[in-house]
């Protein structure tokens, strides 16, 4: 995923900064606009994991800090929900600008309404998709409940929300209330999705069902069973992203025959804040690479030698099968299997040093169909002549050139 900083003045001149995620390619089909949750921030690590599940599937994903939180410019004692919603449709105006308009809006938790409200301002959006949102933004004010009367009282407080301080004024309590969007939803005209766990213990899983009954159709419910509700666990923000990216191609534009925008067959793309986690376009296909949770991965694809063994094993099946066929023989199925490791030269003379070890793929092929010991024989022999097996064997070289496309 290549990861660019941007920035943008909202409405009222203030430079709010954010992150826009490209797949591996740098060419989206789509692009979406993500709302994060209550006093969060563009760098949020569910925000980043949902992103990187998006950009595999060839989306574009634009995330930002509201006015007044992480990088960007204003004071959140003078923000309010209304101006978050405000801060979505400027940053769907910089993306008409200078890329493309959104057709997805995300909305993570209070984010999950403000996308409801600022889709009916974006026309270009076509989705929308809620994850762990409230009913109504009111809800948020059970985070800072204790504080409630001191707001009444004095006009503002200062109210601790995950170990941070954040002054909280009375109008911001007013403007929670006066933007209920549950009658809005009728009216909504965008397929609407909506991700909640019923383990969540911030929003319940009841505002899900009362947002779900006040929409109508197209909508769709998908449970996150077992998540929190900030989707600590990575897997689960990886499962959202996936799901969301997956339901809303359903309602989306792509392209028919995608092609890489390169001389070459493969592009991977690697942030400096992901880790091993390497985004892929293959041919028209995106994947994801990365390491195992051993070596320091996160362990969300397969390893680059995985993937050498994948090919090997793909290669060898096609070649087994493409024979059979031709010589018309009862091959049901074949199945390869191939892993990969470095193991001493049965005549090495000095073993002990790491430099006499050989690169080793370990291949077992399964057949099944009626063959007799001539026929697996034969296929064995061909086995080895499958085209990525004659690559690994041949002399290779590899030429590296710097490039700026």
């Amino acid at each position: 995923m290549d990861t660019q900083k941007i920035g943008f003045k909202n409405s009222k001149g203030e430079t709010l900064v954010g992150k826009l995620a490209l797949p591996a390619n740098r060419q989206p089909h789509n692009f979406v606009l993500f709302a994060h949750c209550f006093t969060c921030n563009k760098n949020f690590s569910a925000i980043r994991n949902i992103s990187r599940a998006l950009t595999s599937q060839g989306f574009g994903v634009l995330r930002f800090d509201f006015t007044g939180l992480g990088e960007s410019e204003g004071e959140f004692a003078e923000s309010n929900f209304s101006g978050n919603v405000e801060d979505l449709v400027d940053a769907a105006q910089y993306l008409e600008e200078h890329h493309r308009s959104p057709t997805l809006l995300i909305g993570h938790s209070l984010g999950g309404a403000a996308a409801i409200l600022a889709s009916q301002h974006i026309s270009s959006v076509k989705t929308v998709a809620t994850i762990g949102s409230p009913s109504s933004p009111e809800h948020v004010k059970h985070i800072f409940k204790d504080n409630l009367e001191t707001i009444k009282d004095k006009g503002l407080a200062e109210v601790n929300i995950g170990g941070r301080s954040f002054t909280i004024k009375q109008q911001f309590i007013k403007d929670l209330k006066s933007n209920d969007f549950l009658d809005g939803l009728k009216s909504l005209g965008k397929a609407l999705l909506i991700l909640h766990s019923p383990q969540d213990t911030i929003v319940e899983i009841k505002n899900a069902e009362e947002i779900y009954v006040a929409a109508y159709h197209p909508k769709s419910f998908v449970s996150l069973d077992g998540a929190d509700h900030l989707l600590s666990n990575s897997k689960d923000a990886t499962y959202a992203g996936d799901i969301i990216g997956s339901w809303s191609k359903r309602y989306l534009e792509l392209p028919k025959n995608p092609s890489l925008e390169t001389s070459h067959q493969v592009v991977a793309s690697l942030d400096a804040e992901e880790g091993f986690t390497t985004q892929m376009k293959v041919g028209n296909h995106y994947l994801t690479a990365d390491e195992p949770t051993s070596y320091g991965g996160q362990d969300f694809g397969p390893s680059p030698y995985e993937l050498v063994s994948a090919g090997l094993s793909a290669c060898t099946a096609m070649t087994i099968q493409m024979y059979a066929k031709r010589k018309k023989w009862d091959l049901e199925n074949v199945e390869v299997h191939t892993s990969y490791s470095k193991t001493h030269a049965s005549d090495c003379e000095n073993c002990e040093s790491p430099k006499t070890k050989i690169d080793t793929f370990q291949r077992s092929i399964k057949l099944t169909g009626s063959l007799d010991e001539t026929q697996i024989s034969k296929i064995l022999e061909i086995a080895d002549k499958c085209p990525v097996h004659k690559t690994l064997h041949n002399t290779i070289e590899i030429t590296t050139k710097l490039t700026d496309n």
